[in-house]
C-alpha cells in the first residue's frame, strides 16, 4: 500500500507561490543553485584530478631506492693498536648488530676479544672469527680454519648515489623506525591534533589566520603534516587561495587513503632539513647523519628536539651558521613537549643544558662528493643508473674514511695559510696625502686545491679532495690540467740515470756534472731562454744538486744532453700525455692533472712499475652478486734500479732540499718527493705506503706568486703526519732496494769514493758498475785541499744528506737557513754569491719561469 505526503506550498496573498512572485528570492535561488553546481562541479573535478595524481605518485615506491656507495674495507691485523670498542663501533657503522642479527651480520662484546657473525647481505662470505685483544692491540684472530694474521671488517657506507638532477640525499625509513621521541618532537612543535583530526585543523587555521591579519604579518602557520606533505609533494610554494584549497583537497585524499603512521612515515622521508654541501638534507634519518653523524634510532631528546625546531626555516635556524637561533628554537620545542606531556619539565631543564653537540661540517671529510663524482661519472659510462638506483646496487669502492679525513682536514688547515699569504701579498700602503697612507687589499681570486692519495702499489685511490668547498664549486681540480711545474723534473733526472740501463753514452749517474748558466737552447727554429729563480747560478753541479736545488737551467741542460725524445717519451709512458720534446718540458711547461701525476709518480713509488688509479674495487647486485670488478692497468715503464736511484735523490730532495719545510713542519717517517712552482705550487712525495700529490693554485691560471713550499707542502705535511698516526699507515719503513743497486760513501767535497782521510761523507746510491772508482785522496795539490776546505774547484760538492729534521751544516746547502720562504710568507736570506755563498749554502725556492706554452715549441719565458 503506498503513501502519498503532500507538502503544502507556502503562498502568499492570492494564492501565489512567493518563489515565483517575489524576483529577489527567485535570483537568489538561482545564483546558489549556480553557485552550488560550480563548486560541486570544481570540486567533482580536482577531486577526480587530483585523485589519479595521488595514485599516480603512490602507486611504486613514495622514495626511489638508491645504490649505496661504501668504503675500502678495514684490515685488522695482528699487533695492530686497536681495541674491541673500535672495531664495535665500526661494525655498527658498518650495519652489524650487537648481540642482534640483520642481514648485514652482528657482533658481540666477548671478555678480551669481539666475536664478529657476517650476514647473508655482507660483503664477505659469511666468514665468521673472532679477535683478542690485550692492552690496546689486537693478540691473536681465529676463524674457521685455524688462525688469521689478519682478518677484514664490514665496508662501512660513505654515502647514497644521489640523483644529479636533485642533488638530494636521503634515508628511506619505516614509521617503526622513528625512534618514539622524535614523533613527539615534530607534533609538539609542528602539529599537536596530528593523530586526530582528517587531515585539515580548522581550528587552527582559522586562529592563524586571525593572526595575520590583525598583525598584518605572516606570524603563524595553519597547516598541518598532512597540508605541508600535500603542498610538499603536488604544489608550488606560491602563495594564493586557490592553492591553498588545493591543497586542503589533497589533504583530505591523503588522510582517506593511508593511515597516520603511513603519512607520518612520508613526512619523515620527505621533510627539507638544510643543506650539506650542495646537497639538500632530506628526511630525518640523512639529517641525524649530517648533523650528528649517528644513525636516527640513536637519537637523544636534545638531538630531536634540535631537528624538530629547524623544519621551520632550514636555512635561517642552521646549527652551523645561526647556532643561537638554533638554541633557541630547540628549547622552544622542549617547552612544547613539556605542553603536550611528551616529557616531564625536569627532562626538558636537563636537555636545556645540553648544548650543541654537532658532527663536523666538513663535508669533505665525511661525504667525499668529489670522490663520488668521479665514481658516479665511471659508473653512468659503463651501467644504466636508473637499473643501479632501482636495484639497489653496492658500489665498493677504494676510499678510506680514515684517510679522507686527514685529507680534509689538512685541506682545511693549509688553504687558510694560503689565504693568509695570498692577502698579506695584496695588502698595499697607499699614499693618499701627504702624510697620510690607508691599507688596501686588492681584490683577486681564492686560492684553490686539490689532494689526491693512492696506494702506489695498487693504485687504489685511498683519499680524494677536489677543492676547498663542494658547496660552492663542484669543479674537481683533481682532474683538472694545469702547467706541472717542477714536479715534472724528476722525469728528466730518470731519463739521465736510464741510460746506465740503456746502452747510451755517456752514462749519467746521481754525481755527474752538469752545468747550471745563463743559456739559451735552440729547438728546431725556436729559441728558449729558461732562467732561474732570481737569476742565480751555480755553475758545475752535480745531477742530485741540481735536483735537490731545482735548478732550472742545469735540468735543460740536462735534457738536452739526454735527448728531448727520450724524456718526452718516459713522461708519456709513465702517462703525462701532454708533453713534447722541447726544451720547456723539462721544466713542466706541459699540462696534467694532479690525478694524472699521482699515477705517473707510482713508476717512481713502486719501483718502476706504473698502475692506473682506480677508485672502484666492485659493484654487486643486491645480493652480493658481481656486476663489474674493476682492476689497475700496470706496465713497467724504469727499470726497478733506475727508481730506486730516483727514490734516493728525492729523499734529498725532502731532507736537504725544498722539501724541508717538511720536516720543519714536523713529518719524520722517510719519504721521497719534489716541490714544483710555475704559477701554480705542487708537492708530490711518498712513503713506502702512500703516495700524495698536492696542487694549489687560482681557477683563472693567474700567478699565486707562491712557491709550491710555502702552499701544497704543508698540506701535504699535515695530511701525512695524520696518516702515519693510523694503526693501518704507521708501519712505515725505509725505501727498500732492488739487487743491482749499491750504497757507496763518498767524499763530500771531491763526490769520490771516501776514505779514512775525507773530513766530510754522504752516502750515494748507484746502479751496480756506475759508482765512482777513484777516493777522493787520490787527487792532489792545492785542488784538493781548498775543494775540501771551501767547497771550490770543478766539482760543485753536493751536501750530504741530514738527519731528517735536522737542519744541514753551514758548509752545504740548508734547507732551514734559506730553502724557501717561510710559510708565513716572509723571505729567507738571499743566496750570498762568490766565496761566501759558496760556504754558506743559502738557496731559494724553485720557481720555475715558465708559464705554460703559448706555441708548441715556445721560444723563451717572459720576465717573472
Amino acid at each position: 500500500m503506498a503513501i502519498k505526503i503532500k507538502i503544502p506550498r507556502r503562498t502568499g496573498e492570492g494564492g501565489k507561490a512567493i518563489l515565483s512572485s517575489d524576483p529577489v528570492i527567485k535570483a537568489a535561488f538561482i545564483i546558489f543553485l549556480v553557485l552550488a553546481i560550480a563548486i560541486t562541479g570544481s570540486f567533482s573535478y580536482f577531486y577526480i584530478k587530483y585523485d589519479r595524481i595521488i595514485e599516480q605518485r603512490f602507486r611504486g615506491p613514495v622514495f626511489a631506492s638508491t645504490a649505496t656507495i661504501y668504503a675500502i674495507p678495514q684490515v685488522v691485523r695482528v699487533g695492530e693498536k686497536i681495541d674491541a670498542q673500535q672495531v664495535a663501533a665500526h661494525l655498527k657503522q658498518a650495519g652489524y648488530g650487537k648481540d642482534i642479527s640483520t642481514p648485514m651480520g652482528s657482533y658481540k662484546l666477548i671478555n678480551g676479544g669481539i666475536e664478529i657473525t657476517p650476514g647473508p647481505d655482507s660483503y664477505h662470505s659469511p666468514e665468521p672469527a673472532t679477535i683478542h685483544f690485550d692492552t690496546g692491540a689486537v693478540t691473536s684472530i681465529s676463524g674457521k680454519a685455524g688462525d688469521l694474521q689478519a682478518y677484514e671488517l664490514e665496508p662501512e657506507p660513505v654515502t647514497a648515489m644521489f640523483d644529479v638532477g636533485q642533488r638530494s640525499k636521503r634515508q628511506v625509513v619505516k614509521y617503526n623506525d622513528i625512534p618514539p621521541v622524535m614523533v613527539n618532537a615534530v607534533l609538539a612543535i609542528e602539529d599537536r591534533r596530528f593523530f586526530q583530526h582528517g587531515g585539515v585543523n580548522f581550528f587552527r587555521m582559522a586562529e592563524a589566520t586571525w593572526i595575520d591579519l590583525t598583525h598584518q604579518r605572516h606570524e603563524q602557520g595553519g597547516s598541518t603534516l598532512t597540508m605541508q606533505l600535500s603542498r610538499g609533494f603536488f604544489l608550488t610554494p606560491e602563495k594564493t587561495v586557490k592553492r591553498k584549497l588545493i591543497e586542503i583537497l589533497i589533504a583530505l585524499e591523503l588522510e582517506h587513503k593511508f593511515n597516520k603512521q603511513q603519512i607520518f612515515e612520508f613526512y619523515a622521508n620527505w621533510v627539507d632539513l638544510g643543506q650539506r654541501g650542495s646537497f639538500t638534507i632530506s628526511g630525518f634519518a640523512e639529517a641525524s647523519k649530517a648533523y650528528f653523524n649517528k644513525d636516527l634510532k640513536d637519537i637523544t631528546l636534545p638531538e630531536a628536539a634540535l631537528l624538530a625546531g629547524i623544519i621551520q626555516r632550514p636555512s635561517y635556524l642552521s646549527p652551523y651558521r645561526h647556532p643561537d637561533r638554533a638554541l633557541e628554537r630547540r628549547n622552544l620545542v622542549l617547552d612544547s613537549m613539556v605542553e603536550t606531556h611528551a616529557i616531564t619539565p625536569e627532562d626538558a631543564k636537563k636537555a636545556k643544558a645540553t648544548p650543541l653537540k654537532l658532527a663536523p661540517p666538513n663535508v669533505e671529510a665525511s661525504d667525499a662528493p668529489y670522490f663520488v663524482d668521479l665514481v658516479r661519472d665511471t659508473l653512468i659510462n659503463k651501467l644504466d643508473e636508473r637499473q643501479m638506483n632501482e636495484q639497489s646496487y653496492r658500489i665498493y669502492t677504494t676510499l678510506d674514511p680514515d684517510l679522507q679525513k686527514a685529507a680534509a682536514q689538512a685541506v682545511e688547515t693549509g688553504i687558510k695559510l694560503v689565504d693568509d699569504q695570498v692577502n698579506k701579498r695584496r695588502t698595499k700602503r697607499v699614499k693618499v696625502a701627504p702624510g697620510k697612507y690607508e691599507t688596501t687589499v686588492e681584490p683577486g681570486p681564492q686560492a684553490q686545491v686539490a689532494v689526491v692519495v693512492m696506494d702506489p702499489h695498487t693504485g687504489q685511490v685511498l683519499a680524494l679532495v677536489g677543492g676547498r668547498n663542494y658547496g660552492i664549486s663542484q669543479l674537481d681540480h683533481a682532474v683538472a690540467k694545469r702547467p706541472t711545474g717542477s714536479i715534472f723534473k724528476p722525469f728528466v733526472y730518470a731519463a739521465a740515470m736510464n741510460t746506465a740501463i740503456d746502452g747510451s753514452n755517456p752514462v749519467f749517474t746521481q754525481v755527474s756534472m752538469v752545468q747550471d748558466q745563463p743559456g739559451t737552447f735552440a729547438y728546431g727554429d725556436q729559441i728558449y731562454e729558461p732562467r732561474n729563480y732570481k737569476e742565480e747560478y751555480h755553475g758545475d753541479v752535480t745531477a742530485r744538486y741540481a735536483l735537490a736545488l731545482s735548478l732550472n737551467n742545469a735540468t735543460v741542460q740536462l735534457a738536452q744532453e739526454v735527448g728531448y725524445d727520450k724524456v718526452a717519451d718516459l713522461a708519456r709512458n709513465a702517462g703525462i700525455t701532454s708533453v713534447k720534446p722541447t726544451p720547456a718540458m723539462a721544466l713542466g711547461a706541459y699540462d696534467a692533472s694532479p690525478l694524472d701525476m699521482t699515477a705517473a709518480y707510482t713508476v717512481f713509488a713502486n719501483s718502476g712499475l706504473r698502475v692506473s688509479p682506480v677508485l672502484i674495487d666492485s659493484v654487486r647486485n643486491a645480493k652480493g652478486d658481481v656486476v663489474l670488478d674493476f682492476k689497475p692497468d700496470k706496465r713497467q715503464v724504469l727499470d726497478p734500479r733506475v727508481a730506486a736511484v730516483m727514490t734516493s735523490m728525492m729523499e734529498g730532495v725532502m731532507n736537504f732540499g725544498y722539501g724541508f719545510v717538511v720536516r720543519q713542519r714536523g713529518f719524520m717517517a722517510p719519504a721521497a718527493g719534489k716541490t714544483g712552482t710555475s704559477h701554480d705550487g705542487w708537492f708530490a712525495a711518498y712513503t713506502t705506503n702512500l703516495l700524495c700529490i698536492v696542487w694549489v693554485g687560482f681557477d683563472d691560471y693567474s700567478d699565486i706568486h707562491l712557491s709550491g713550499a710555502q702552499t701544497a707542502a704543508p698540506i701535504w705535511a699535515e695530511f701525512m703526519k695524520k696518516a702515519v698516526a693510523l694503526p693501518q699507515y704507521s708501519d712505515f719503513k725505509t725505501f727498500p732496494q732492488p739487487s743491482g743497486v749499491v750504497d757507496v760513501q763518498l767524499d763530500k767535497a771531491t763526490n769520490l769514493l771516501a776514505t779514512p782521510s775525507c773530513a766530510e761523507t754522504y752516502t750515494a746510491v748507484f746502479i751496480a758498475g756506475t759508482e765512482p772508482t777513484q777516493t777522493c785522496d787520490q787527487p792532489t795539490g792545492v785542488k784538493g785541499f781548498f775543494s775540501r776546505i771551501l767547497g771550490l774547484g770543478g766539482d760543485k760538492p753536493l751536501p750530504p744528506p741530514s738527519q731528517p729534521g735536522t737542519p744541514a751544516s753551514p758548509s752545504q746547502p740548508s734547507a732551514q737557513a734559506g730553502a724557501s720562504p717561510s710559510v708565513n710568507g716572509e723571505a729567507q736570506a738571499k743566496k750570498k754569491k762568490g766565496f761566501f755563498g759558496k760556504i754558506a749554502g743559502i738557496f731559494q725556492d724553485d720557481k720555475s719561469s715558465n708559464p705554460p706554452p703559448k706555441q708548441p715549441e715556445p721560444k723563451g719565458n717572459p720576465p717573472q
